[in-house]
């Protein structure tokens, strides 16, 4: 069974995704899918939230994200993280404000919502 070829992700079915209320994500297949209907997220702003969403709970700073995205050496301002986590924000029709699946921990960073 092992040596049984496998589908390489790339429907919201998929055993390996993750999924947020409404939000799947396939970090394989670098597919995202909000209600069904597939995301069109650039190279970054899937890492960005295939980041937050391998850890779901945790805050991240800005210095964490900047690390695991776009690497340890990166240098320049941090608030570029803002910048990627608002396209993400209005791809999803997510509000600041009241966010389902990008919230804003005051003082720290950005986590991962439910989706709710």
């Amino acid at each position: 069974m092992l040596r049984r070829p496998r589908p390489l992700g790339g429907t919201p079915e998929s055993p390996e995704l993750r999924a947020f209320g409404p939000l799947a994500l396939d970090p394989v297949g670098r597919d995202a899918w909000l209600d069904g209907e597939p995301v069109p997220l650039t190279r970054t702003e899937f890492d960005v939230l295939a980041v937050l969403s391998e850890r779901p709970r945790m805050a991240f700073s800005r210095r964490q994200l900047i690390d695991q995205v776009w690497g340890q050496t990166w240098v320049g301002d941090e608030h570029l993280v803002d910048v990627h986590i608002g396209h993400l924000r209005r791809k999803l029709g997510d509000d600041a404000g009241a966010a389902r699946f990008i919230r804003t921990v005051r003082g720290i960073g950005y986590r991962m919502g439910t989706g709710e």
